[in-house]
């Protein structure tokens, strides 16, 4: 059976991680984003009970967690960061796993299992995958793809990011995502064929 490269994508705010990540499922990657994974998490009994205990009934109005609440406790101090961050990244490691056990059982194999892991160098993750991707852009093109989103605490949020220079420094492979789809989709094909190998 070929061996599937387990790929972890990333890359600073506005860069155009998600995008990318649905590039790649197009050109039949099998892909997963930690982001929808721990969207997942929430919708638990057992993270929505353990978040309740820890900040109150307010951070689940209604028995559903509100993630901005949640995030305002969590960047309030390190400590708190540090103890939902230790709720969420082993449940997190765990669907990965179940996750890439599933994609090697694939015929026929995808030429790539891709997981879009925002905090990949932060998170010290970057060991468990074959590579690592680094989508990067203009600064100018990132900020107003941001804005677009209507990204609050966007500052607070890149704070705790590395810089995206340095992601690419770190990273396996390099895409540049400040012009169009078709060129994204041009650097991505050319990245799926490195993978595979000759």
């Amino acid at each position: 059976m070929a061996r599937v490269p387990f790929v972890g994508l990333t890359g600073g705010l506005g860069a155009g991680k998600s995008t990318a990540l649905e590039v790649l499922e197009r050109l039949g990657a099998a892909t997963l984003s930690t982001d929808a994974v721990v969207h997942e998490l929430y919708a638990t009994a057992e993270l929505r009970d353990a978040v309740v205990a820890r900040w109150g009934a307010e951070v689940a109005p209604g028995g559903v967690v509100d993630r901005a609440a949640v995030a305002a406790h969590a960047f309030a101090t390190p400590q708190e960061r540090a103890w939902l961050e230790g709720q969420i990244w082993p449940r997190v490691a765990a669907r990965i796993a179940a996750w890439r056990e599933d994609v090697a059982a694939r015929e026929p194999a995808p030429p790539a299992a891709v997981v879009e892991t925002p905090l990949l160098f932060e998170a010290g993750m970057e060991g468990i995958y074959d590579a690592t991707v680094a989508v990067i852009a203009d600064e100018a093109v990132r900020a107003q793809r941001a804005a677009a989103r209507g990204h609050v605490g966007v500052d607070q949020r890149a704070a705790r990011q590395l810089a995206q220079e340095e992601k690419a420094r770190r990273a396996t492979y390099t895409v540049h995502n400040s012009g169009t789809l078709e060129e994204l989709e041009g650097e991505l094909s050319g990245l799926l064929a490195s993978l595979r190998g000759p």
